[in-house]
């Protein structure tokens, strides 16, 4: 089984960038999915972005679409996300995700969330 762990998550300002970790242990595949999630209090989760872990494929919800970037580092077996000209709509609490699947992600394993607060 995978555990996730996000890291990173803060405040900053209109404009600023943050960079968000989630490393997993456990059992991970390189073959698996790992994604990036966001909620505000009172919504539905949202999909930030993934990235597909046998060839690097990626993808991302139009918001943040040339602003942030997804990576990973499989020697270190954790996934980035590098969060740029961040504006408040960006606050969020935000999940780090593991799925299978071999097009479409299903998304099984998820971390705690870390906060991320931008400020005016």
């Amino acid at each position: 089984q995978v555990q996730l762990v996000e890291s990173g998550g803060g405040l900053v300002q209109v404009g600023g960038s943050l960079r968000l970790s989630c490393a997993a242990s456990g059992r991970a595949s390189s073959n698996r999915f790992m994604g990036w999630f966001r909620q505000a209090p009172g919504k539905e989760r949202e999909f930030v972005a993934y990235i597909r872990g046998n060839d690097g494929y990626t993808r991302y919800a139009d918001s943040v679409k040339g602003r942030f970037t997804i990576s990973g580092d499989s020697a270190k077996n954790t996934v980035y996300l590098q969060m740029n000209i961040l504006t408040a709509e960006d606050t969020d609490v935000y999940y780090c995700a593991a799925g299978v699947g071999r097009i479409s992600p299903q998304w099984d394993v998820w971390g705690q969330g870390t906060q991320v607060t931008v400020s005016s």
